[in-house]
């Protein structure tokens, strides 16, 4: 698995997805490699009940079903940024406590279905965004889906293009990601987190059509490290780091001679993580979710 770009058509024609099936075909030499399926949808908190008529910022919930893995991105309006928290350490003269968490928290659950199933015997405090409270089967609606299909460019090149679809069956745009295989991690190459190598696949496979609006889907390295922090993994981390190697131990290995997973890799879940995370703000910014 490699990098990826995305790209939001907000006004794709009914037949885009024909388009750039054609614009694949005929003049990349590309072939199908199978259907691309994903399905949203989002829930947020109902602690205002809680707060005896008190002012209540409710958090935000997002779930996108990709194969196997459902990605969830938790919105807490009252956390701060690590950003933020930086920013502060460095004004202030006393130490700042670490909060338990930052506003943007990013999860990897499976099997599919798993966490409204627990949501709903625990009761829990999130209704859907598309529902009002109470009502029957709040947590199993799929909002929207995505459906297209997944080409191979060659050997380096992947291309995702589906329709974005309402529940009711409206059609709301497309999608169009591309991965480049031979690249298994890029640091952001511009100042908005996009890569000028994928930026110019996505052009030349759109579709042929006048007033089109496609607009690059991106984050900055400094953003997804952020979505990506760990307070368990960098405690471990902290604690591995003040241990004391023996002296007399013939057998030990220089830390930095040991190659180790960086978090933000372009491949595996990983890949996946960082996919889903645009796609929902896509979905987002656009108000579908």
């Amino acid at each position: 698995m490699g990098i990826t770009g995305l790209v939001r058509l907000t006004n794709a024609p009914t037949n885009g997805l024909k388009l750039i099936d054609d614009n694949i075909r005929q003049n990349h030499n590309g072939q199908i490699r199978g259907r691309w399926q994903l399905s949203a949808r989002s829930y947020r908190s109902t602690l205002s009940a809680l707060s005896n008529g008190g002012s209540t910022m409710e958090r935000s919930m997002y779930l996108l079903t990709m194969n196997d893995n459902v990605f969830v991105s938790l919105e807490d309006p009252y956390a701060p940024t690590r950003a933020d928290l930086v920013y502060h350490a460095n004004q202030s003269q006393t130490p700042i406590v670490e909060p338990t968490h930052y506003r943007n928290t990013l999860l990897t659950l499976s099997p599919p279905g798993a966490l409204e199933q627990l949501l709903t015997l625990l009761r829990a405090r999130w209704i859907s965004t598309k529902q009002s409270a109470g009502s029957a089967g709040q947590y199993k609606q799929t909002q929207l889906t995505v459906e297209g299909n997944i080409y191979a460019i060659g050997t380096d090149w992947i291309v995702r293009a589906g329709n974005v679809i309402l529940a009711g069956g409206a059609v709301k745009g497309m999608l169009l990601e591309a991965e480049y295989l031979p690249v298994p991690t890029m640091s952001s190459q511009e100042s908005g987190g996009s890569s000028e190598l994928l930026s110019s696949l996505l052009l030349s496979v759109l579709p042929n059509v006048q007033d089109l609006r496609a607009e690059a889907v991106t984050i900055s390295d400094d953003q997804w490290e952020d979505v990506l922090w760990d307070r368990e993994a960098e405690e471990e981390a902290a604690q591995e780091a003040v241990k004391q190697v023996p002296e007399d131990d013939l057998f030990v290995v220089a830390e930095e001679d040991v190659p180790g997973h960086v978090k933000g890799d372009w491949a595996g879940v990983d890949r996946d993580r960082r996919s889903a995370y645009l796609i929902i703000g896509a979905l987002r910014s656009d108000g579908l979710i």
